[in-house]
């Protein structure tokens, strides 16, 4: 049994460029990078889908790294709390 192939972001995003830019067909880019045309077809759909975020101001990434803050800062005052409590029962 074949395992699965597995596709970075950066080659997804090149293969739905090219079908989107559609200089050649879904057949000839499949053939191309011995892709099945309806993962193409998929790719492209969810390239374009998502298109917009692009022009967002705010990026999932500076989501992420807001919430990673508000983690971390939660981590150091039940720190502190821990220590308290520790020399309190000492």
């Amino acid at each position: 049994m074949k395992s699965r192939r597995k596709f970075s972001p950066e080659f997804k995003a090149k293969v739905a460029i090219e079908a989107i830019k559609e200089k050649e067909t879904i057949a000839e880019i499949a053939a191309k990078y011995e892709l099945h045309q309806q993962q193409i077809k998929d790719w492209k759909k969810q390239f374009l889908q998502n298109a917009t975020l692009v022009f967002t101001e705010k990026h999932p990434d500076k989501d992420r790294e807001e919430t990673e803050q508000k983690l971390y800062e939660q981590i150091g005052k039940l720190h502190t709390h821990v220590e308290f409590l520790k020399k309190k029962l000492s």
